[in-house]
């Protein structure tokens, strides 16, 4: 079973991130955690749910967590059997909220992959992204990692940020490559509902350019692998034997678990949404067990639809058996496209174009 578990606390709130978070403010921390671990045991007594292959701590900003909680959190995961001596932890983190110290922390719970949160190496960049580390402090974290005995380090990066050159961009893959992570995401800003970014756009003071995006897509494709880094989904890049297993998961279709505010959960073709408010998650798992909402049954169509568009966006690419009668002959004339066994996969140019493409297919 692969396991999310967000954790909704930042110190500050990036002007273009859509997902649930707040400042800890008020919140009890350890009422919050206890949750979780409940709201894990909940479903262990319920559907006999079976220990966490991967745990993948999300946010929010799971590195900020205190040595207690960190502690706390995942020796109560253990006590219910969620993990085992086998079981890849990954964790995001900040690098502006750990020291040698707690890296080491890290290690010694049992984490065996960190995503630094890094975005850029550019400090002009991180000034717009609104982002708390410094290019320096950047760099010092993967050195931090290392040191402390982390298995696998993954860097995640942004592009077409306001503001951001070519010239920024190849700095930020160029310094990336030099650090020697294991793993490096390079995902393109996309303007979600709800933030400050979309208001900036939708007022015309930012804008979505399709054929940069594609510039800088390409830049990103040529730099990394180049660097003998292998491009096995659209925005991620990793070295030999050392794939996202979590993600790769989510990407093939695989059941997962969500638990924490707003988290997502997909079991047995059945879908539900965690109640995204984190006093009424930790109020609803102390009274039931559980904090669902937003439930769906999802149907063999569902499925296949959502197979199609995360398939293409992998290595591995989509089964041709998932859109038989579906035209794939203007895709492949485009050079988007080639067929690889009984497989379509896409091209370096069809892989910006990706959600195009899937909804051609459906």
């Amino acid at each position: 079973m692969h396991v999310y578990v967000h954790i909704p606390f930042c110190h500050r709130i990036c002007p273009y991130c859509s997902f649930y978070k707040h400042t800890p403010g008020d919140t009890d921390q350890q009422a919050f955690l206890s949750a979780v671990i409940h709201e894990a045991s909940h479903w262990v007594e319920k559907d006999g749910i079976s220990p966490a292959s991967t745990l993948y701590l999300g946010g929010g900003t799971p590195s900020m967590l205190s040595p207690k909680h960190l502690d706390y959190l995942l020796s109560g995961l253990r006590r219910i059997q969620y993990l085992t001596d086998t079981s890849d932890i990954c964790m995001e983190a900040n690098p502006a909220t750990f020291t040698l110290k707690k890296a080491q922390l890290f290690r010694e719970l049992g984490v065996t992959r960190v995503s630094l949160g890094i975005q850029s190496f550019t400090a002009s960049t991180l000034k717009t992204l609104g982002r708390e580390h410094s290019p320096e402090q950047a760099a010092e974290a993967v050195h931090l990692l290392r040191e402390a005995g982390i298995p696998e380090i993954s860097i995640d990066l942004m592009f077409s940020i306001p503001g951001q050159s070519r010239a920024d961009w190849q700095h930020d893959l160029d310094t990336a490559v030099s650090l020697q992570p294991e793993h490096i995401s390079a995902y393109n800003l996309t303007y979600e509902e709800d933030t400050a970014y979309f208001d900036k756009l939708t007022a015309g003071e930012y804008a979505d350019d399709p054929d940069l995006n594609a510039d800088l897509f390409h830049a990103a494709h040529e730099t990394l692998t180049r660097a003998g880094f292998h491009h096995y989904e659209t925005s991620n890049y990793a070295r030999k034997g050392h794939e996202s297993t979590h993600n790769k998961g989510y990407w093939q279709g695989h059941d997962y678990l969500g638990l924490g505010p707003s988290a997502v959960s997909t079991i047995n073709a059945r879908r539900w949404k965690n109640i995204p408010d984190t006093a009424r998650y930790i109020s609803q798992i102390q009274a039931v067990g559980h904090a669902m909402s937003e439930i769906e049954e999802l149907s063999e169509e569902d499925l296949r639809i959502e197979r199609i568009a995360m398939s293409l966006r992998t290595a591995r690419g989509l089964p041709l058996a998932l859109v038989k009668g579906a035209d794939i002959d203007a895709i492949l004339d485009a050079g988007y496209a080639t067929l690889q066994g009984d497989s379509l996969v896409l091209t370096e140019s069809g892989q910006p174009l990706v959600d195009e493409i899937a909804g051609h297919l459906l």
